[in-house]
């Protein structure tokens, strides 16, 4: 990731931004996608397993699979705020010393987190310009299952990535929203022998479920 973006991500996600998400996971629970990869990996088996949660913001996946079983979860993001909001509600809810919290690009700091049982990715593909070196990256942290939700490289979603770029040039913001192609993540996924499990779609994003 370039430190432009890097830059980007943590002015953009601030404080304010992860209060008002935390408030409203707290409220509302999960997103509907979000809700549809915690509900195929509860499915399957997951009590004893461990997450990598890479871009995890207040840590929605990561506290309901601990909710769910799971014996320990790690959480890296380029925002300081979605950290301290996910250490938070770690504290809430009681499950602090099952989780560790990584500061930073992911792809920077790959080298020093250890593979995992479950790997996910949500929302984070459309915040990064290099996708083949971060999908690869994660891939080699997943030992059983890999979690997906990304923007569909569908027309509504490439208008809507135009508009929200354009809005961001005129805030003097660095960070950007990129879209890309999802054969080529796909494939790249596949590559290393996992297999799609789920699969479904809404307007804008694409929820995708594999595992090995």
């Amino acid at each position: 990731m370039s430190c432009s973006q890097c830059v980007g991500i943590e002015r953009l996600f601030d404080k304010k931004v992860a209060a008002r998400e935390l408030k409203r996971y707290r409220k509302k629970g999960p997103s509907k996608t979000t809700g549809m990869v915690l509900s195929v990996l509860k499915l399957n088996g997951i009590r004893g397993k461990t997450l990598l949660d890479i871009g995890g913001g207040v840590g929605a996946i990561q506290h309901e699979l601990i909710k769910a079983g799971i014996e320990e979860a790690t959480g890296v993001d380029a925002s300081s705020a979605y950290l301290d909001a996910a250490r938070e509600e770690a504290q809430r809810q009681g499950h602090i010393d099952r989780m560790r919290f990584f500061y930073g690009d992911f792809v920077e700091v790959a080298d020093d987190i250890s593979p995992a049982d479950i790997v996910t990715l949500d929302r984070v593909i459309c915040c990064y310009p290099d996708a083949r070196q971060l999908v690869l990256l994660s891939l080699d942290r997943a030992q059983k299952w890999y979690a997906l939700v990304f923007p569909r490289d569908a027309l509504q979603m490439k208008i809507f990535r135009r508009i929200a770029n354009f809005t961001l040039r005129l805030k003097r913001s660095p960070f950007r929203i990129y879209i890309h192609a999802t054969e080529e993540v796909r494939r790249l996924v596949e590559s290393r022998g996992f297999v799609e499990r789920f699969y479904q779609k809404t307007f804008l994003w694409q929820v995708m479920v594999y595992q090995r």
